[in-house]
């Protein structure tokens, strides 16, 4: 009978034992899961092992045992859930979200948001791959179209409620400037045409070159102040326009849709002179041209050169024109004007005025969007050609007065920090070798420099790529430049960018190769976590937008020219998305499909 008992018992006790193993197994992740890695969000499933145990009371002696072994179980069991949750926080330290730029023309010039279920596939579809949201530029020549203060955001409040309903968070663009013109520019979008009939009287509200060739695309930042547009100027035009847009899309705001409001500062939406124009004939990679020669700039200089002494002094009229090279001119060549004394006068005078313009704007956008939980951004240029040439003749054309012995940038980012503005810059993706050795292109070591700069203003730096790229070349590049020196498996990296756009969403970026390429990039961006909807767990805390800081005077932005070495790049990423063998076997699969 004890034999019997015995092997009743045994039989029992394997089956409990058994029971107990898948119960725990299916509880209880792997080691390597525990320790290493990406294996996505733990989910410890609490069914019924006491229940299971219960069952089988009738079995004493198994139970007894299996009783004092349950503590010891869900004590190792909550240790590795600990440890698992303290390894996705860690890793959580390193995520870097990801954006997409949205089609220039998802609103038409007609102000109408026409495919809204393709819109919507679209970005359900950027949403399963674990893109955190979307770019958009909210465009001053299609919602003020009719007439000073007649806004209309209706089709945008449309966009807007399907990118809510998508699960993705917005980051929207004032674009005060053209669409058209620009590397890029697939679509025409002119300022407001009651804008444009003032410039019909008086062409000087727009830049000019030397040539007097007028450029559309933005008003010119020498009729900032000046009340030429129905009694406003144009600082006040632009404040108006966002606080119409603040209180238009205020639902939006309240429910932490919008998290980034880019404040458009010049052509193509960047903080820069359109002094490489390719609607006037510029081409890669001439010099470019300066751009303010228009009647009220011209007086500006005159009164500024006056002021110190040198009445005499006149704007440039030896820097070239647009597809020159620099030494063919006087103005860059060696021992050119931008080294003597007129010259420096000149540069420090145009940039400054670029300084001033992007503040003032900025100052509007803090006190519309105030008490928004909201970031405010702007965007620099990623002009990388003759960055590696003495002169930098294209960054000086452009208004980054940027030298060897002078660092242009950190005054730029300096001045944003004012407005607790993300410093947004373009250009990720591209790496020297890529590039013309005649153009003296330097694309990494100007990345290098300007987010180091911002970094050393303590700002936030996020960034976009400036051309369409769907390699894998391209995206390790980016992802060396979001995270410089690697992820951080113990927390908070080095550094980090704040974030990301992707430029931008195209039937192109979906079709499947592509896509799978651009998926994996975005697990990557992540550090290899799931898609995480609460920016608080990877520290993006986003509270009501502060006052700008007090005036800074244009002494204390310029002591930030002084030349500080940036911080150190790896190599190369620690978080690829594949290299050459990835990009043999993509080909050889497109040859097979």
């Amino acid at each position: 009978m004890e034999s019997t008992l015995y092997s009743a018992q045994g039989e029992m006790g394997r089956r409990v034992l058994g029971l107990h193993h898948r119960l725990i197994h299916w509880e209880i992740p792997s080691a390597n899961q525990v320790e290493g890695a990406p294996a996505g969000e733990l989910q410890v499933k609490r069914v019924g092992l006491s229940h299971a145990l219960t069952t089988f009371s009738a079995g004493g002696g198994i139970v007894k045992s299996l009783q004092a072994v349950a503590p010891e179980v869900s004590t190792r069991q909550q240790q590795q859930e600990a440890s698992s949750l303290t390894y996705k926080e860690k890793m959580l330290a390193n995520y870097v979200p990801v954006y997409v730029m949205l089609p220039l023309g998802v609103v038409t010039i007609n102000n109408v948001l026409e495919d809204k279920a393709g819109i919507e596939k679209q970005l359900k579809e950027l949403r399963a791959a674990g893109v955190d949201g979307v770019m958009v530029d909210v465009w001053w020549g299609i919602t003020e179209s009719q007439g000073p203060k007649q806004y209309d955001w209706s089709a945008y409040r449309s966009l807007f409620q399907i990118v809510q309903e998508c699960g993705l968070k917005l980051q929207a663009i004032m674009s005060f400037h053209q669409c058209g013109g620009n590397v890029g520019d697939v679509v025409n979008i002119p300022l407001p045409q009651w804008v444009l009939d003032i410039g019909e009287s008086d062409p000087d509200v727009f830049y000019t070159n030397r040539s007097g060739n007028r450029n559309k695309e933005y008003l010119s930042l020498g009729v900032d102040n000046e009340p030429l547009f129905y009694g406003r100027t144009a600082v006040e035009i632009y404040g108006d326009y966002m606080k119409s847009f603040r209180e238009s899309m205020s639902d939006f705001f309240e429910d932490g849709l919008i998290i980034d409001i880019e404040v458009g500062l010049g052509p193509a939406g960047e903080l820069r002179y359109p002094s490489y124009p390719q609607n006037q004939g510029w081409v890669f990679p001439g010099i470019g041209e300066f751009q303010c020669y228009d009647k009220y700039l011209k007086a500006e200089f005159k009164e500024a050169a006056t002021s110190v002494g040198h009445p005499e002094w006149e704007l440039p009229d030896n820097a070239g024109t647009y597809n020159d090279t620099p030494t063919s001119t006087e103005f860059f060549g060696p021992s050119g004007t931008y080294l003597t004394e007129k010259g420096k006068f000149f540069l420090t005078w145009y940039s400054n005025k670029l300084l001033s313009h992007g503040d003032q704007i900025l100052d509007e956008a803090n006190k519309a969007f105030l008490g928004c939980k909201v970031k405010l951004a702007a965007k620099v240029s990623g002009i990388h050609w003759w960055y590696k040439a003495d002169n930098h003749a294209a960054e000086l054309t452009a208004g980054y007065y940027n030298l060897k012995d002078r660092d242009g940038y950190r005054p730029v980012a300096r001045m944003l920090s004012k407005h607790y503005a993300i410093l947004n810059f373009t250009c990720l993706e591209m790496r020297d070798s890529e590039q013309s050795s005649e153009a003296k292109s330097g694309p990494q070591e100007l990345v290098q420099q300007v987010l180091s700069g911002g970094w050393r203003e303590n700002l936030e730096v996020a960034g976009e790529n400036a051309l369409s790229r769907y390699d894998r070349d391209a995206y390790n590049q980016i992802l060396l430049n979001a995270r410089p020196n690697g992820v951080n498996k113990e927390g908070p990296p080095k550094l980090r960018m704040y974030g990301v756009t992707y430029l931008r969403l195209s039937d192109d970026l979906l079709q499947k190769n592509s896509f799978n390429i651009f998926k994996t990039f975005v697990k990557r961006m992540h550090a290899n976590q799931d898609y995480c909807p609460d920016p608080e767990k990877y520290s993006h805390h986003i509270g009501p937008l502060e006052r700008s800081k007090s005036k800074m005077t244009i002494e204390y932005l310029l002591e930030a020219t002084e030349p500080v070495e940036p911080f150190p790049w790896d190599k190369e990423t620690d978080m690829s998305v594949g290299g050459a063998l990835s990009n043999l076997i993509d080909k050889i699969f497109s040859i097979f499909k």
